[in-house]
């Protein structure tokens, strides 16, 4: 029945061009029940009241003007779709691609109904899109979109849901099969592609990234690369909302900039700017319990600088780790040695020339930096794209520029031992150059080419 209803609704959106119309259900020669929705006069301009929707006609009426606006300027510029801040709202990012779908409610679509008395109540909201020469609405579309035409679970799930051309249309007769979705699909995201908080309770293994959302933008060249952080065990006068930001592209790299709250970070205006007494090297720094944890330029070292007495309390050599350009991940910035944090503490990434360029990781004291243990992982550290650590398990990122990327590797540390894994991961700017995890937002926050973003994640029950 869920796809009876489906095939009224795409029919009910592009049908919509007068009366009379005709509704149709029979057996396909594969025994399967279709539905054929057929509009019969391509000549009237609009459909006759019915259902006493003259209100939401006339909202619709206005929202497609606006939309027409916007496509006859977007070809009159030579552009392949809308650029945004137009059409009653819709929004479309410079960086996404260009069939991005857009959700809007329903109310502001051109329909007509099929026959008085249609529940307009189940009609909610329904995904925008640009099809290159006109703006298509399409209620089978999913929430969760990539580059390509189908989501990315669509490969090993049922027949993905027919998607109609986007044309011009006078006149269209349309027909499409009842869909089966698995209901795992439905309930694989909340409305915000947020997981619910009983399903990332406790500890668990990583089972779902989903899609980057940008928090800012650095505004000049120093911050194609950097990092960003909050620290998920803050000490007063700092909370947890209170965020660090350092753009490390440079040769000194000195300034810290510290946020009262990430949306103060989107404006630009930083609460305080901390000058290091050392210059930082790369990507890999962490904030943890009152303290900037970074690896100062050009050695081996890790440092805790005091973000109350803005002193550098503790600094402590990784012993044989490689560094500036030894063993860094596979898009360079001499990201050698690479620290994180996760429920039980304080880590380093880093490699050695006894491993071979293996990853190895080594816990830390998080007030004296002194090494309390260490796993030798069998995953080659230039091979993967950067790092992090989750409830005790090293996790990896197979490219740092293939806007469909995967987490590819795992290595547990309780067990000792590594498997191959492959969770969708998108890089949507294409230049991912640090991940991190937070434990306490329980999200992944990363620097993806100039944006700052973050990641919501899902973790099995254990």
């Amino acid at each position: 029945m869920l796809g009876a209803w489906l095939v009224l609704w795409g029919g009910l959106a592009l049908g919509c061009r007068g009366e009379p119309a005709s509704l149709r259900r029979g057996d396909d020669s594969s025994g399967r029940c279709t539905y054929s929705f057929t509009v019969a006069s391509p000549v009237e301009a609009g459909c006759p009241e019915a259902g006493g929707v003259s209100e939401l006609r006339a909202e619709l009426a206005a929202l497609a003007t606006r939309l027409s606006r916007l496509e006859s300027r977007e070809r009159g510029t030579g552009g392949s779709g809308p650029r945004g801040g137009e059409a009653g709202g819709l929004q479309d990012s410079q960086h996404a691609p260009q069939n991005a779908p857009h959700r809007v409610p329903i109310s502001r679509l051109r329909m007509c109904p099929v026959a008085a008395g249609w529940d307009t109540r189940l009609l909610t909201e329904a995904f925008v899109f640009w099809g290159g020469n006109s703006w298509v609405w399409d209620p089978l579309r999913p929430a969760r979109w990539g580059t390509g035409s189908a989501p990315a679970h669509a490969v090993s799930g049922p027949a993905a849901a027919p998607r109609w051309d986007p044309q011009p249309l006078a006149y269209q007769e349309l027909q499409s099969e009842r869909t089966e979705v698995p209901a795992s699909w439905l309930l694989e995201e909340t409305a915000l592609g947020r997981p619910r908080s009983e399903d990332s309770a406790g500890c668990g293994k990583l089972v779902w990234v989903g899609e980057p959302v940008v928090f800012g933008r650095a505004d000049s060249i120093a911050g194609k690369y950097g990092v960003w952080m909050k620290d998920p065990e803050p000490v007063p006068p700092f909370t947890q909302q209170t965020t660090w930001r350092v753009d490390t592209v440079g040769t000194e790299v000195r300034q810290l900039f510290q946020y009262d709250a990430a949306e103060q970070m989107a404006q630009g205006y930083p609460t305080k700017v901390h000058i290091l007494p050392q210059p930082l090297e790369s990507t890999g720094a962490v904030v943890y319990r009152g303290g900037l944890f970074f690896q100062p330029r050009r050695s081996r070292s890790v440092a805790r600088y005091d973000l109350r007495g803005e002193t550098v309390t503790a600094e402590r050599e990784i012993p044989n780790a490689g560094y500036h350009g030894k063993y860094p991940y596979a898009w360079g910035g001499y990201t050698d040695i690479d620290l994180a944090v996760d429920e039980t503490g304080l880590w380093v990434i880093y490699s050695t020339e006894k491993a071979r360029g293996a990853i190895v990781l080594s816990k830390l004291d998080p007030e004296t930096l002194e090494i309390r243990q260490t796993w030798e992982t069998n995953i080659r550290k230039r091979g993967v794209a950067n790092a992090f650590i989750i409830c005790g398990t090293l996790y990896t990122v197979s490219s740092y520029s293939t806007a469909n990327a995967t987490v590819n590797f795992a290595y547990d540390t309780t067990t000792g031992t590594s498997r191959a894994v492959s969770i969708p991961f998108e890089n949507r700017f294409r230049y991912l150059s640090m991940v991190d995890y937070n434990p306490t937002e329980r999200q992944l926050f990363a620097w993806d080419s100039f944006n700052m973003v973050v990641y919501p994640i899902r973790l099995s029950q254990v």
